[in-house]
């Protein structure tokens, strides 16, 4: 019995020298200033089931730069414009990697959001740049987007004739997901009469949004990441597969049948899957390697970031005017003022809409889609305004989290923050 009290007593000194001497070694190191870790978990406990929260209260103690323990890996948060700007824009090269979540790391090897500068993240971001998003692509564009938002207030026309509610969600995420299918793959995935459909899909993209930024245990222990001891990354995978489904059909069907077949026919005009697979039938330095798993995460990208995020958008500005109808009532009278009886609007008339303008900034400000940026990595150590970041390694993981909620409710009070989720 001695013997085992002896034994004991020397584990618990033991396991208090090794926490003293890690907590002189984080002081000695400079980082900058955050919650005194707790052994094993770290800072884990400060965080709620809302971290974002948890964080901006946690940097009104410790400021807009502060470091803090989650579990084994030390993170770097960044939570006002002026800190983040000297990251991102001053030291950009340092933070140019990412800090990979455990549940993603098989989507992320041909992510253009999560690979690591290179030659094929160049190459990738040229493709998108040069087939997507230039100007001359985005200008052609336009009569699609016009029609997308013709269909829908031709739905919601008819849904106010018959008295019936409308799903504000619903119908934004199905314009945004039929917008971004014909400009890929020329044709609608669902319809905004569909409601089964477009619900089906929404809540497909939701969980993958959900799985994908849930706490996971493998994150703040990365030794134990291999064991996916909560599961989320065979859930993610399990959700993936589901879409992957969908483009493996439609990419199979373009190969076998062509763009001028079937429901493409008499469109004339090639759509980004054509340009992806003329591409990828070159093979050189250029397409970036454009294999089936790279198409699908591209895809993957575009879908997911690009309807869920419009969506969210548009949803929350209509239940900000509902809730304040003298901000409705000024944006109905510039409306009217500008487009007069008209049910269309053209694209060159925005430029005329400032209030509206300012109200989808002020959305974003107030509920931005994500709370966070996707979370860095320093590629070296370096000093910043006084601290040292640490370079994330095998030896010592580090992470870096630019928190946008924070920084988006900096203007307001406290008690007016806290009523925005």
């Amino acid at each position: 019995m001695a013997g085992s009290l002896l034994w004991l007593s020397w584990l618990l000194v033991s396991l208090l020298s090794v926490y003293l001497l890690d907590l002189l070694a984080h002081f000695r190191r400079q980082l900058p200033p955050g919650p005194l870790p707790l052994p094993l978990i770290g800072s884990l406990h400060l965080l709620g089931v809302q971290p974002h929260r948890s964080l901006a209260s946690l940097a009104k103690t410790y400021g807009s730069l502060m470091s803090i323990r989650l579990g084994t890996v030390t993170t770097v948060v960044v939570s006002s414009p002026e800190v983040a700007r000297e990251f991102l824009q001053k030291h950009d090269a340092v933070f140019a990697h990412r800090f990979t979540p455990d549940t993603v790391v098989d989507h992320a090897r041909n992510s253009t959001s999560w690979l690591p500068p290179g030659r094929r993240w160049r190459a990738l971001r040229k493709i998108m740049a040069t087939e997507l998003f230039a100007p001359h692509r985005l200008d052609a564009l336009q009569p699609l987007r016009e029609e997308k938002v013709a269909e829908l207030v031709d739905h919601v026309t008819r849904l106010a004739h018959k008295g019936a509610a409308v799903d504000i969600g619903r119908v934004a995420f199905t314009t945004s997901l039929n917008l971004i299918s014909r400009t890929i793959f020329s044709h609608d995935l669902t319809s905004l009469d569909d409601h089964d459909a477009s619900k089906g899909f929404r809540q497909l993209i939701t969980d993958i949004m959900e799985v994908a930024g849930t706490p996971n245990l493998s994150d703040f222990f990365p030794a134990l990441a291999a064991a996916d001891l909560q599961g989320w990354r065979r859930r993610l995978a399990g959700l993936f597969a589901r879409l992957h489904q969908l483009f493996d059909a439609e990419v199979d069907h373009r190969r076998l049948h062509g763009h001028d077949a079937g429901e493409h026919a008499g469109k004339g005009k090639d759509d980004l899957l054509d340009v992806l697979l003329r591409l990828a039938a070159r093979d050189d330095d250029d397409t970036a390697g454009l294999d089936g798993d790279t198409l699908r995460s591209l895809f993957t990208d575009l879908f997911t970031a690009g309807s869920d995020t419009s969506s969210i958008t548009i949803e929350w500005a209509m239940a900000e005017l509902l809730q304040n109808p003298l901000l409705m009532a000024k944006a109905c009278d510039e409306l009217t003022r500008v487009i007069g009886e008209r049910k269309r609007i053209d694209e060159s008339e925005i430029e005329q809409l400032p209030y509206l303008q300012a109200i989808v900034k002020e959305t974003f400000r107030l509920h931005p889609p994500a709370p966070f940026l996707l979370p860095r990595k320093a590629n070296t150590t370096i000093r910043i305004m006084g601290y040292t970041i640490p370079k994330d390694s095998l030896e010592e993981q580090s992470a870096l989290a630019v928190e946008i909620w924070s920084s988006s409710h900096l203007v307001q009070d406290v008690e007016s923050a806290l009523e925005c989720p």
